[in-house]
């Protein structure tokens, strides 16, 4: 879906509010866009951000024109972008962007934009410097931040930015778009507990760490239907030896996490959204008394990978903890 689309339909207040800014000439120096994860938040800024400087916009970025091939080529030299996802937005980022636009702008559009993705990676020394870039931006200077977690985001920051707040998009719509783009039933209900965005499902469907991370979810949830020895078998013979990075980590965590998440939802009655799964889910249900405790340690552990833990010993200690017997 083209980014536009996606705003006029599913984020009706936020494009009404920029476009309202940008026909008005009233916009803010300073945008905080925040959503959910798996959201394209990013993506949203990059669009933005392109309408300021796009040579036909109607009344947002065409995409089509030179200066927007540009931006999204990455060489537009008046856009600078820190993705907070690659790693810690470290103050060096923010003297950077600083530096750079301390000059004149080298465009003909005499405008120069940043963007910081996922600002709540920041260091605390990169929050001050940030600050002080806000309160004084110069001269048609526009920044687009974006967040995962609002909550997580300094009061005051949030206090120097426009805050365009992103809805989630019902899940059963995003598996339905996945599958009719042709992502497998499987996949599109798996991922959309992870990307609440079809295009991301798409691309995350080819992607290798979530197929290593899916076959490692299989195996373990084929082992927990034994018992709980082999859970624990499984989890050190098949899962672990797979899973060698923190992102494969977190995908196989978050995806385990769906699971029980629609586990907890057969336990109460409610509509499951991995109905691929359904025969599995209906043989595990019972196997879980306390389905709440086991999902809440599962949350934990994904927040620990930000901790530089052992993933070896993250993941045995999950599968310990979820099949005790006290569970």
């Amino acid at each position: 879906m083209h980014i536009e689309e996606y705003l006029k339909v599913y984020q009706p207040v936020t494009y009404r509010t920029f476009v309202n800014s940008l026909e008005n000439k009233k916009l803010g120096h300073a945008y905080l866009i925040s959503g959910y994860t798996g959201m394209p938040l990013k993506e949203v800024a990059t669009y933005l951000a392109a309408s300021l400087v796009c040579d036909n916009p109607s009344p947002l970025a065409d995409l089509e024109c030179k200066t927007c091939k540009r931006i999204y080529d990455g060489n537009y030299a008046d856009l600078m972008i820190i993705d907070g996802e690659a790693g810690k937005i470290k103050k060096s980022d923010v003297e950077n962007i600083m530096l750079n636009f301390d000059k004149t702008a080298l465009e003909d559009k005499g405008v120069m934009i940043y963007i910081l993705h996922l600002v709540e990676t920041m260091t605390p020394i990169a929050v001050n410097s940030l600050l002080k870039f806000l309160e004084e931006p110069g001269k048609n200077i526009y920044a687009f931040l974006t967040t995962e977690n609002e909550a997580k985001v300094l009061p005051t920051i949030i206090s120097r930015t426009q805050v365009l707040r992103l809805k989630k998009v019902d899940r059963s719509i995003i598996i339905k778009e996945a599958t009719s783009a042709g992502i497998l039933d499987e996949d599109a209900e798996i991922l959309s507990a992870l990307y609440n965005d079809k295009d991301k499902i798409e691309k995350m469907a080819e992607n290798d760490k979530y197929k290593i991370a899916k076959q490692a979810l299989d195996d373990q949830l084929q082992s927990m239907l034994i018992s709980k020895d082999d859970a624990i078998f499984s989890c050190q013979r098949l899962v672990i030896p797979q899973i060698k990075d923190n992102e494969t980590a977190r995908i196989y965590l978050k995806m385990l996490s769906a699971i029980f998440e629609d586990l907890l939802n057969l336990s109460v009655g409610s509509n499951i959204f991995i109905k691929s799964y359904d025969t599995i889910l209906q043989e595990l249900v019972n196997k879980f008394p306390n389905l709440e405790k086991c999902l809440l340690e599962i949350n934990t552990s994904i927040t620990k990978l930000d901790l530089n833990v052992s993933i070896p010993l993250l993941l045995d200690h999950v599968v310990y903890e979820i099949t005790k017997e006290d569970n």
